[in-house]
């Protein structure tokens, strides 16, 4: 039986029985293929996540779309495993998108990957699978999992570091990396793609899916003006000094520097960046980039990936989706994490995910709440 790192302790004979999440792309199908040649009772599943889903690709980002849902079952066909689609759309809408649109109502930059994985992969389908009598959950996700002799399971950073992925999937607790199977956090990805080829699955040269999966044309702005309307406010600088108008402060991003139409260059004639957005008086506040210098902040919700808590110490710390780590402190105070940074980054929002590292290990997730940031010498 050929095995790979990571997979859960299987029956006496050595055989799980595993459901392979396959959204139609070249990862998940070869995280399948993978599973069942390593001689586990594989059954794929397509996650129906929209209620009205593409019907071509053309000018969809996604994983959502018909084609998708047709890519997936093809592949399973070539794997020789059993396929479903399983509509989940409901529970997406209400836990992944609804809370999107929450989140930039109240000023707040939210990742909807992250959220799905916590809410839909590795709780709602995880759980469903478990009912069913499945041992483990499968994706395509680039990230390992190491089992300790103690019996502790650890996620780590992929060996691929350009497509790691560990960051969204630092909500995982104990229990649900217990139940996960991560067959491509091993590999790079252009290894996956001929090995797919080798294997036969269309999905060989499929472009990667990108952006937010259910804004089909990637305008995040125009979704939003769709879900939450126009609200016309003030765009100020940091003394209060009005520059311009916006039509809903939702439409900006903490550090984002195109697009502000202040109509005028500041007086130091250096670019100006969103420094911070309040959805009660409805302001976009603009500055200087080293007004948005974190230097320490606080998160909530904090997750621990392990069995055990973290003791307050020394880390490093990924603050965005695509970001570098830096080297921090953090503590937990009253159910939050504290965390101060020894080099100050740029352009952190309230609503964004703190990923806690050591070495590749990762310690756990919380949500950013609020920062503090370098004063603005006007």
């Amino acid at each position: 039986m050929t095995e790979f790192p990571g997979a859960p302790t299987a029956a006496s004979n050595g055989r799980l029985r595993v459901l392979a999440a396959m959204s139609g792309g070249v990862d998940s199908a070869v995280a399948a293929a993978r599973a069942a040649e390593a001689g586990h009772e594989v059954t794929g599943v397509h996650l129906a996540l929209s209620s009205n889903p593409q019907s071509f690709r053309t000018g969809a980002r996604g994983c959502c779309t018909i084609e998708d849902s047709r890519d997936a079952r093809r592949a399973a066909d070539v794997i020789g495993i059993p396929f479903y689609v399983w509509d989940l759309a409901e529970r997406f809408r209400e836990d992944v998108i609804d809370d999107f649109v929450a989140e930039y109502a109240a000023g707040r930059t939210p990742n909807p990957c992250l959220r799905c994985n916590e809410k839909i992969k590795f709780a709602a389908l995880l759980d469903k699978a478990i009912a069913l009598g499945f041992d483990a959950v499968c994706t395509g996700h680039y990230a390992r999992i190491v089992d300790l002799p103690t019996g502790e399971r650890q996620l780590h950073r992929a060996v691929d570091a350009a497509k790691d992925q560990s960051y969204v999937l630092g909500v995982l607790d104990a229990d649900q990396l217990a139940h996960s199977l991560f067959p491509l956090g091993d590999t790079t990805k252009d290894v996956i793609r001929e090995e797919a080829e080798r294997r036969g699955l269309a999905v060989a040269k499929k472009p990667d899916s990108h952006d937010i999966c259910f804004i089909a044309d990637g305008d995040t702005q125009g979704f939003l003006a769709k879900h939450l309307g126009t609200a016309t406010g003030d765009i100020v600088d940091a003394d209060g000094t009005k520059l311009g108008e916006h039509d809903g402060a939702y439409g900006f991003t903490i550090g984002q520097r195109k697009g502000l139409r202040i109509g005028r260059p500041a007086a130091d004639g250096k670019p100006r960046y969103v420094l911070d957005i309040s959805p009660v008086d409805n302001t976009v506040t603009v500055g200087p980039a080293e007004g948005l210098d974190v230097l320490a902040l606080t998160a909530i919700r904090p997750r621990w990936c392990g069995t055990t808590p973290p003791a307050d110490g020394a880390y490093t710390a990924q603050l965005r989706a695509h970001g570098e780590e830096v080297p921090v402190t953090a503590a937990v105070l009253d159910g939050e994490l504290h965390v101060r940074l020894a080099t100050p980054a740029r352009g952190i929002a309230p609503g964004q995910a703190v990923v806690l590292y050591e070495g590749t290990r990762v310690v756990g997730s919380a949500t950013i709440a609020t920062t503090e940031r370098r004063p603005v010498i006007a």
